[in-house]
């Protein structure tokens, strides 16, 4: 199945910046909700997605844990960055 969400609401959930550690919760259009791990040293990267389980996975339809999102880690970064969504929230 072809993931082609896009982002519809994106927040700060947790700020380390001694560490340079970034979490962010986003909400998808069709409202699965994840957690994206950036960091930022120097420039922005992503380096983790976790989906919140508080729908199936949009994917593979379980309703636990799955490594399905990380598969579109790539994605997120770009989306993310391209329409400057940290400096929107930070």
């Amino acid at each position: 199945m072809k993931f082609n969400m896009k982002i519809k609401d994106f927040a700060a959930a947790d700020i380390n910046p001694a560490a340079g550690l970034y979490h962010f919760v986003v909400t998808m259009s069709d409202n699965t909700q994840i957690r994206l791990i950036f960091t930022k040293k120097p420039d922005w990267k992503l380096i983790g997605v976790n989906r919140l389980l508080t729908v199936p996975c949009p994917i593979c339809r379980r309703d636990y844990y799955c490594n399905c999102m990380s598969k579109y880690t790539e994605a997120f970064e770009r989306e993310v960055l391209d329409n400057e969504l940290i400096s929107s929230v930070l």
